[in-house]
Formats: structure tokens, C-alpha cells, sequence
């Protein structure tokens, strides 16, 4: 899991009450007082502290059979390949497009399935990059590495809080299909959630044949 904040928290929370063996939670940041209307694992006593060490402090309260191994570092491309190399799934819960197209890299590279959600204001978008299927898209078959994208974050234009709780847990779901091998996951298709208008629907997304990454 890359990223341990308001998507990360519920996703983490809930993948260690379902009992999944072994989570690598890498994220570089310290919990900040601002953090916590919407970054759940952590209280006003985590602040200061490394947000994946607090993280694994509260997952080990909650399935003390887990092993979470803390990253508290930002991890640069090769870490990411080995990351990607050693895991079942990859979940995106990262803010900002550089370290998405980075971990979507390696998951192409290693064939394994990238569960990637993003939320900002009131709107908020998961989907599931399988690779192992041919016919599946990546994360730059939807957003190419040379496009042109405002770069927006939390921190400057908001998020509604309960919407990255929603996120996550989607994100959650959606690991723990691909783990155990059941139902339908979201690859091929963009889950768009508009919370204001309490609005969800899904859009279809096909490999893009010209693709700079997986192409």
C-alpha cells in the first residue's frame, strides 16, 4: 500500500481486520493536526509521529496476526519494483500524479493488479488495473504520462471527509476480491463517485493500443 492517509487509513483498517498476512504500508509524512478529520487510524497523541509506524501501532491492536511492515520513507522507483515484485496486490492511496504513474510502472512490469482510488472536494474516482488480463488497461492507458493535468491536493482544495472513508474501503473490497478470487473487480471500468449529488456510475475503459507503459 503506498500512501497512509485518508484513503489509506480505511484501506489498511479494513484489509487488517480481514486478516491479510502481510502489509507493506509506505508513507514518508508525519500525522498532522489537520490530518485527523479524515485519516482515521490516527488521534490527537499520533501527531508528530510517523504515520505508517502510528498506523502500524493501531493495525496490530486491531489483528495482532497481520504483519505490517512499516515503509516511513518516500520509495523511489526501484524500491516501488521490488515492493511490486514481492505483493499479491498493490493499492494506490497516494495523492499526486508522479508516484502514480511511478507505482503503475512496476505494476505493469510485474504484472500485478493495481487498485488505485483518488478523492478531492466531493468527487472521487476508484478503478482496478489488472494487468494479468491482456485486454486490461493501466493507469496511463487513462491518464498518459505526458498529459497535461492540474496537479490538485487535499491539503489545498479540500476533500470531504467521509468520501476518502468511502474510497478506502472500496479500495479494501476490491483487493480483498482479487486476493480471494472472487466476483467482479473494477478493471475496465472507472467507478466515478459524486458525493454532493450522491451520484455513482461507471464508465468503460479500454487498453489504449499506443500505450507508452503497457502498449
Amino acid at each position: 500500500m503506498i500512501g497512509a492517509g485518508g484513503l489509506g487509513c480505511p484501506a489498511a483498517l479494513y484489509l487488517a481486520a480481514a486478516g491479510i498476512g502481510r502489509l507493506s504500508l509506505a508513507d514518508s509524512d508525519k500525522v498532522d493536526l489537520t490530518n485527523l478529520q479524515r485519516q482515521i487510524l490516527y488521534r490527537t497523541e499520533s501527531v508528530g509521529a510517523q504515520k505508517a509506524f502510528a498506523a502500524r501501532s493501531v493495525l496490530r491492536a486491531v489483528n495482532p496476526d497481520v504483519d505490517v511492515v512499516p515503509l516511513a520513507a518516500r520509495v523511489h522507483a526501484e524500491e516501488l519494483d521490488e515492493l511490486a515484485r514481492e505483493a499479491d496486490v498493490v493499492l494506490d492511496c497516494s495523492d499526486n500524479f508522479a508516484t502514480r504513474h511511478a507505482v503503475n510502472r512496476a505494476c505493469v512490469t510485474h504484472r500485478r493488479p493495481l487498485v488505485s482510488g483518488a478523492a478531492i472536494r466531493f468527487d472521487a474516482q476508484v478503478m482496478v488495473f489488472d494487468r494479468r488480463r491482456a485486454e486490461a488497461p493501466c493507469y496511463a492507458c487513462v491518464f498518459p504520462e505526458d498529459a497535461e493535468v492540474e496537479e490538485v491536493q487535499c491539503s489545498q482544495m479540500g476533500v470531504f471527509a467521509p468520501l476518502t472513508g468511502m474510497v478506502g474501503a472500496i479500495q479494501a473490497m476490491e483487493a480483498i476480491k482479487l486476493l480471494v478470487g472472487t466476483g467482479e473487480s473494477l478493471s475496465g471500468r472507472l467507478l466515478l463517485i459524486d458525493a454532493l449529488g450522491a451520484d455513482w456510475r461507471t464508465v468503460k475503459v479500454n487498453k489504449d493500443p499506443a500505450c507508452r507503459v503497457c502498449g
